[in-house]
């Protein structure tokens, strides 16, 4: 419940969380707010149902979503942390747009695993007005979006939803010859097994002196682990972007272990990149990085630039 220190300077929720408001604009949160022992109130942070209330409060009265829902046992992504990648990502396209960030249905970005909470359109799309393209390979993912989508009207403006139908492909089979785009994001599998990711739990859960079997966020196979886990899944990300290169201005994609940077980064040098960026974020004691990385020439950047963003 602390100022949460680290966040972007641009992001709505650097104070601690206004509990009171956020149940006046949603009140089923109110069914989960709590005095503690210093006499603050709070909420049971390892109560699934109470961190998801606490979504849809902070969609609803910072982004006007008027419904969001995800299946039970889905990833329930942390607003504000979603929130800086999205504002950190309009840096990367300001900086090459002599400092001011693109805005409007001009700009398209492309979604990597949208998944069923489409965090990232929702937030892109409310703060900056973005085009967003969703893909997604679960079946049940793509359902739900789609009914966020049909009762959020302005969001169905925003975006399309694309399938993955191969799953040893992630851009191949999404981006057609005719689509170009701004910026991609990503937040792709950490672990490399769902024993991995089990053993991950039962850590934060011993960090956090709980005794529940199942965090408070969710996840299911393909949104917190895949074969090789984070490092392959970027290492194919990287691979696969070559054969893209002139159709997307910025690849981005959040980056968890620190240790996996340097091979990653050696990876991009060897697959023929122009630039890339490192860029660090946090959220209190949480780290994290953005990995971006461009094949555009200084000229084609000037040219794209004028064509599209100007």
């Amino acid at each position: 419940m602390a100022e949460k220190s680290g966040l972007h300077p641009r992001n709505l929720h650097q104070e601690r969380y206004d509990l009171k408001k956020l149940s006046e604009a949603f009140p089923e949160l109110s069914d989960f707010v709590f005095t503690n022992e210093y006499g603050n109130e709070t909420l049971d942070f390892s109560n699934p149902k109470a961190v998801i209330s606490l979504n849809k409060a902070l969609l609803l009265a910072f982004y006007q979503i008027e419904f969001w829902e995800i299946p039970d046992g889905f990833l329930c992504p942390p607003v504000p942390g979603r929130a800086d990648y999205i504002h950190y990502s309009a840096d990367l396209l300001a900086e090459k747009n002599k400092g001011k960030v693109p805005t409007g249905n001009k700009v398209e970005i492309l979604d990597i695993g949208t998944g069923a909470n489409l965090i990232y359109p929702i937030l892109g799309s409310s703060i900056y007005k973005w085009n967003f393209t969703g893909a997604e390979m679960d079946l049940v993912s793509i359902q739900n979006a789609q009914n966020i989508l049909s009762k959020n009207s302005r969001l169905s403006q925003n975006l399309e939803l694309r399938k993955q139908s191969n799953p040893n492909h992630i851009f191949e089979g999404i981006i057609q010859s005719d689509d170009f785009f701004d910026l991609t994001v990503c937040n792709p599998p950490f672990h490399e097994s769902e024993a991995e990711a089990q053993k991950g739990t039962q850590r934060k859960l011993k960090n956090l002196n709980l005794k529940k079997s199942e965090l408070n966020f969710g996840g299911q196979s393909g949104e917190l682990w895949c074969e090789g886990g984070e490092r392959q899944f970027l290492s194919n990300m990287i691979q696969e972007s070559q054969k893209f290169n002139h159709q997307v201005f910025w690849f981005t994609s959040l980056l968890s272990k620190e240790s996996n940077l340097k091979p990653l980064k050696s990876l991009l040098n060897k697959a023929g990149i122009v630039e890339s960026k490192v860029i660090s974020m946090s959220q209190g004691n949480k780290k994290s990085r953005l990995l971006a990385w461009t094949y555009l020439s200084p000229k084609q950047q000037e040219n794209w630039r004028k064509f599209r963003w100007a």
